[in-house]
């Protein structure tokens, strides 16, 4: 009885009730700005909302042409956030992205001092456009803020505005010229959305939109204090302890040598996922319960959210490739072995 009792969800107070029908309300109106300007793409949308109320990063991965960048600003607008584009190059420094000291006389004692300009990092939502074309040394520049939310420079220590926010992008055909994000910076990200073709009837639509005269003016839904409180919220919805069991059985079960890798992980897997995927799956968890309108979190939300948290935190093997299973393919057949009945993990 005591292990049925865990299970259970926590009964949620007046406020916090009120803060999740909000949220509820906020996500419908913010998909629905978002409609007038982004055809299709719904679950994409719902990908990055679940990141940003989870306090996440992510990272978007799809061919050009097709909206990420338009997806992201629109984005912005809609929640009353600043916004920054950085374009990633070859030849981009890490200053360009942090920020830069310049010397400056000052009028008051007439000596001469560096002053610190900000760089586009400073803003609550940053898009890194094509992240691979930049060195590593770069990158790492950006993925520090994105883990400390500072800055440092000149011996001081500047601390990023909150809400933060980094949408990264990246192109999966065009590999010539690009520095791809090792392993350990990957895991940086809370997901990794696959941004795929649009389906026929989208495109269609797409055509019509684009080639017309009209232009779709979008209205904000939320401002910086009300994110701020949603994200505190998301952080306060509860857990059963079969969910806890059921994401922590997933994760391990990416391990080679663990008792719950099915037989097929030994060569199919170069490597697994690590502690931070178990915390993602816990936190996006939360954000898509929350965001559907509930306060508590199913098996089901790990599902939904287990492909962004783990395509990029797993490495299917030779064998795998040379079979034509990629990530995503391993992930949901882990997802078909791994028991989900509530009632195995109560019994544990």
């Amino acid at each position: 009885m005591d292990t049925l009792k865990q299970s259970e969800p926590a009964k949620p107070g007046i406020d916090d009730v009120a803060g999740i029908e909000s949220l509820n309300r906020a996500y419908r109106d913010i998909t629905e700005q978002l409609g007038r300007v982004i055809v299709g793409q719904e679950e994409v949308v719902q990908e990055l909302l679940i990141a940003m109320f989870a306090k996440g990063h992510a990272l978007l991965v799809g061919v050009p042409g097709l909206a990420k960048t338009l997806l992201i600003s629109s984005l912005s607008k809609t929640l009353s956030l600043s916004f920054k584009r950085i374009q990633f190059t070859p030849d981009l420094m890490p200053s360009d992205i942090t920020g830069t000291e310049i010397l400056q006389d000052d009028p008051e004692t007439g000596q001469r001092r560096f002053r610190f300009l900000k760089g586009p990092v400073f803003a609550n939502i940053v898009l890194a456009d094509e992240i691979n074309r930049t060195p590593p040394k770069t990158q790492a520049a950006l993925l520090e803020a994105m883990q400390e939310k500072t800055v440092s420079a000149g011996g001081e220590n500047f601390r990023l505005d909150a809400p933060f926010f980094v949408l990264a992008t990246q192109n999966p055909i065009e590999q010539e010229g690009t520095y791809s994000l090792p392993e350990a910076q990957l895991d940086r990200f809370l997901f990794n959305i696959k941004v795929d073709y649009p389906l026929r009837h989208d495109e269609l639509e797409i055509m019509r939109r684009v080639t017309g005269q009209d232009t779709a003016n979008l209205d904000p839904v939320l401002g910086r204090d009300e994110i701020l409180a949603l994200q505190d919220l998301v952080r306060r919805v509860p857990v059963p302890e079969h969910v806890y069991e059921y994401a922590l059985a997933l994760v391990r079960s990416t391990r080679v040598g663990t008792p719950e890798a099915p037989s097929f992980v030994a060569e199919w897997l170069a490597y697994g996922a690590g502690p931070r995927a178990s915390l993602n799956l816990i936190l996006a968890g939360k954000a898509r319960a929350a965001l559907s309108g509930r306060f508590h979190v199913a098996i089901q939300d790990i599902q939904h959210v287990a492909l962004p948290v783990l395509r990029h935190r797993i490495v299917p093997s030779f064998a795998a490739q040379s079979e034509g299973l990629d990530a995503d393919a391993l992930v949901r057949k882990l997802m078909a072995e791994i028991p989900s009945d509530e009632k195995l993990y109560e019994e544990k």
